[in-house]
């Protein structure tokens, strides 16, 4: 079996045959894309896919990269509306493969990541119907009740914002290879004025495009991937962090959302108005969760710097670890923007 980086091939193969059918050998392939956890296609000799999940191969940050919570997350919301890949396990012993992981079953779709994917995969008419899904999707998830699908013990309840923003100021700290002063000031800015929270719902932490897999005529949300991040909140926070993901076709700032200037998506005033109807709940306070969502992304890179610098995605790695350093900077600048134009 020949060596793939980050999977022990022989005991991996064993683990997952033991489990669901498969025809060996197994092919593992690492999936483009991911910037945290490693994410691997695995493929039989019959060409059945799997997908594995499992943590960087080193310079870990202790509770970020944590496998069997992230499985967990995904089990539970298997019988739920909003719709996940169906998991197959997890191992939570590194003797297997030097990590925890897990894997889950493969879902046919698209994932799209940039414009030139939008108009490729998706006819125009399924754009706008992938992002009234998106939106749906989203209702669907912070109407869950936590304690109802054994969620209940994921997260603290109350106290969101706050919580949030001293983790990530935390997890800054532990990562921190250089100065970012302008992450500072908007974290100084955050914490002075947290809109009250209301109801605690489930947060999906990472909520965009990119983290779902689309039917490529239709548009609809086939699945929610990437639930590493997902704790109890407030809900909107996800509807913040979306938005600053959610490019336009004239943006010019720090955002990363560049599929939705495709022609066939709606503007961010039409997203924010789609969820506040579906969902019934009060959206005036946006600009500080767009602010939040935009500042909690540039840690978030900051930390992918970090790792990048210290190889731990691997000998391929990295020229684009200046291209994440440099977006950091801009991030935190639209960040701080934006928490003048919410007056904080």
């Amino acid at each position: 079996m020949s060596e793939v980086e980050g999977i022990d091939v022989g005991r991996v193969t064993d683990w997952i045959a033991e489990r669901t059918e498969v025809a060996p050998p197994l092919s593992f392939s690492m999936i483009e894309g991911g910037r945290s956890n490693l994410t691997f296609a695995v493929t039989d000799a019959e060409g059945r896919k799997l997908i594995l999940r499992r943590p960087p191969l080193h310079s870990v940050l202790e509770s970020a990269h944590d496998m069997g919570r992230e499985h967990r997350i995904i089990a539970a919301l298997e019988q739920s509306q909003v719709p996940v890949p169906p998991t197959v396990g997890y191992e939570p012993d590194p003797e297997v493969n030097d990590a925890p992981f897990y894997v889950m079953r493969f879902v046919e779709g698209v994932v799209i990541r940039d414009a030139q994917e939008a108009q490729a995969l998706l006819p125009l008419e399924a754009r706008n119907a992938a992002s009234d899904s998106l939106i749906d999707v989203l209702v669907r998830l912070h109407e869950i009740d936590p304690d109802e699908v054994g969620l209940g013990e994921l997260g603290r309840k109350e106290d969101y914002l706050a919580r949030q923003l001293r983790r990530w100021h935390g997890q800054l700290e532990k990562g921190r290879t250089r100065d970012v002063p302008v992450l500072e000031e908007v974290h100084r800015r955050l914490v002075a004025d947290i809109p009250e929270q209301g109801p605690a719902a489930i947060v999906h932490g990472d909520y965009k495009l990119e983290n779902v897999i689309l039917d490529p005529e239709t548009g609809a949300v086939r699945a929610v991937l990437d639930w590493e991040l997902t704790t109890l909140g407030d809900p909107l926070a996800d509807l913040g962090l979306l938005l600053v993901y959610w490019g336009e076709e004239h943006d010019t700032d720090g955002r990363l959302g560049g599929a939705t200037a495709a022609p066939g998506f709606p503007s961010r005033e039409e997203v924010v108005r789609r969820y506040a109807e579906r969902s019934g709940r009060d959206v005036s306070e946006i600009d500080y969760y767009y602010a939040f969502g935009t500042w909690k992304l540039a840690c978030i890179l900051e930390g992918v710097y970090a790792r990048y610098t210290a190889g731990a995605y691997g000998d391929e790695a990295s020229a684009t670890a200046q291209g994440f350093g440099e977006l950091v900077i801009s991030l935190g600048e639209v960040a701080l923007e934006a928490t003048r134009k919410a007056g904080r």
